[in-house]
């Protein structure tokens, strides 16, 4: 077996601990367990060209810690899904612009179709070579496939 190619971060923020538990309504009955298999569907043989590294933090600090590590060891990209920070957070906006890694944006839920206004908009967005939403899960397999290609295409 070959040596993957690509190192891609799947960086999930607060309250995202607990997917597949939390919130199935919104979020769906299926937690990050279920990525890599995604990923493998999604992907066929190329899936085995990425190494997936997880890291969820609750903390702004931890997770603008944990873009900072990805940045020193070169990180290829980022799948990202800030959760509540996506809305909020000037600082892990500013943590994203300076590191410059490829980054997806990822909701499980259309954050668009939210009742919150404050749900629409995204701090994180502008930091972003795309941004995928609404597709439960299936939205993180769906974010590496996007990520893989744009950084193969660039």
């Amino acid at each position: 077996m070959s040596t993957p190619r690509f190192d891609f971060l799947i960086l999930n923020g607060p309250n995202l601990g607990h997917l597949g538990k939390r919130q199935p309504e919104i979020y769906g009955a299926t937690g990050l367990d279920a990525v890599p298999g995604q990923v493998q569907t999604l992907m066929g043989d190329a899936a085995g060209d990425i190494q997936l590294d997880f890291f969820q933090a609750n903390s702004e600090g931890a997770l603008i810690d944990r873009l900072e590590q990805a940045y020193e060891a070169r990180t290829d990209g980022v799948v990202f899904n800030a959760g509540a920070y996506t809305h909020t957070s000037l600082a892990l906006a500013d943590c994203l612009a300076w590191v410059k890694l490829p980054c997806v944006e990822v909701h499980i839920s259309n954050i668009w179709a939210r009742s919150e206004p404050l749900r629409h908009q995204s701090y994180i967005g502008r930091h972003a070579v795309g941004v995928i939403a609404g597709f439960g899960i299936m939205s993180y397999a769906l974010a590496v496939q996007a990520l893989y290609h744009h950084i193969n295409n660039a």
